[in-house]
């Protein structure tokens, strides 16, 4: 946890400023991560922690409060986060990605609100999936007397919202989608620790239920018609890579874990007698292929995100496509074909260092894998590959097939897949 910050195409010293900030709070949370995946003890006083030390804010421009820092300087962060605990990037990516589009909007009044209550210390989860037989959304927001609106439905893989003061959930409308946000411990809202993954566990992705939960007007974020796509190149790139930056944390987390249990053992599989097992070959060669797949999901993971940077400007500028948003988003889906690859393979060869003391739950090096396969799970990866092909063949575009028939089966067409499909 004190190596510099990996950014290799270019250097800020506000990341050194940044990263003297975090990384106490980083190590905290290490320290207590193995007594919480084995107890299962919600990531409450972490995600406080975090948030004390302006975190959540580290995207919100300097003048309302936050850090201003760039989207390279952010998964970096991100990436140390997750060699910590892999469960608090995830916590946090219906958050960020609530600011990114508080930056979309400009220098709006409403953007500069929403941007404060990040920087003064409110936590956005996500209220978006739906566990139906389809992927029409059965949320509904209608008008009330009082000339409000009323929210009522129910939502699943509700991602950080056990811990989030305020939820972004996605309704309909009529034709209309509507995203909007109400305050997590609104009458009405009920919010249920029920996510059974047997990976990250702790990211409170769980069932929301809305019962005539009022909204005004100024929590509606924005309206668009069921027919168009519901989501975009950047937003899509931005959540794969919330994804790839905690997968590459777990691969730094797989090699320190190795390091820790190799140094002080004393004794090798197959040779008599007190051995140093730091200077078996075969060890040696185990913890060097660790170490290389962990480079290479960083460096991965570096490139997408000055990728998605340089797409910025034009997002931050309203715009919501162009090559460069292409560019990052075939970079992102080309990324995560490798990284989920090499940090699940990492998790798996990791046990080779250990014979069957490796197993033991004290050490909880299980969790590795278990955390890596249930984030490379949420975005199927034969998917991705067979867009990549199709792309590469025929100069299909990601979302086509999606686009067409949301067009024709509107207005049927919702987003209860919008999570899944930006994931």
């Amino acid at each position: 946890m004190t190596d510099p910050v990996h950014l290799p195409h270019g250097f800020s010293p506000r990341i050194d400023a940044l990263a003297h900030r975090l990384r106490p709070v980083f190590a905290r949370i290490a320290d207590g991560a193995i007594d919480r995946e084995e107890n299962r003890i919600l990531a409450h006083d972490a995600v406080r922690w975090l948030l004390d030390a302006g975190f959540g804010a580290l995207r919100v421009p300097v003048r309302y409060g936050g850090s201003g820092a760039s989207l390279p300087e952010t998964f970096a962060l991100l990436a140390e986060l997750a060699e910590a605990d892999s469960n608090l990037p995830q916590i946090f990516r219906a958050h960020f990605a609530f600011v990114e589009g508080r930056l979309h909007e400009g220098d709006s009044a409403r953007a500069a609100y929403w941007l404060e209550q990040v920087a003064q210390g409110a936590l956005f989860g996500a209220a978006m999936a739906e566990l139906t037989d389809s992927t029409g959304t059965t949320t509904t927001l209608t008008p009330d007397p009082q000339g409000q609106w009323r929210l009522d439905g129910t939502k699943y893989y509700s991602t950080g919202t056990l811990y989030a003061s305020w939820i972004v959930a996605i309704a309909t409308d009529g034709t209309d989608r509507i995203q909007l946000v109400v305050p997590a411990d609104a009458p009405g809202v009920t919010r249920v620790d029920d996510w059974d993954g047997f990976g990250q566990r702790l990211t409170g992705s769980g069932t929301t239920h809305f019962k005539n939960v009022a909204v005004p007007d100024d929590y509606i974020i924005n309206r668009t018609p069921l027919s168009e796509f519901p989501t975009n190149e950047y937003f899509t790139t931005y959540y794969q890579l919330f994804h790839l930056a905690t997968l590459a944390g777990i691969g730094r987390a797989i090699v320190r874990d190795a390091v820790a249990f190799v140094r002080p053992r004393t004794r090798t599989f197959g040779i008599p007698g007190q051995v140093a097992q730091r200077h078996d070959p075969l060890v040696q060669g185990v913890v060097g292929r660790l170490s290389a797949l962990s480079f290479s999901a960083d460096t991965l993971v570096d490139r997408v995100a000055w990728a998605l940077e340089a797409a910025f400007p034009q997002w931050a500028a309203g715009h919501e496509s162009g090559p460069a948003f292409d560019t990052a988003q075939v970079q992102a889906y080309q990324a995560q074909q490798i990284v989920a690859g090499q940090v699940l393979e990492a998790a798996t060869l990791l046990f080779e260092v250990g014979g069957a003391s490796a197993t033991s739950t004290s050490r909880r090096l299980d969790r590795h894998w278990r955390n890596a396969r249930t984030l490379a799970s949420h975005n199927p990866l034969v998917q991705r590959q067979r867009e990549l092909g199709d792309l590469v063949l025929n100069g299909t575009a990601f979302g086509s097939r999606w686009r067409d028939r949301a067009g024709a089966a509107a207005p049927s067409v919702s987003t209860s897949a919008q999570q899944e499909h930006a994931a």
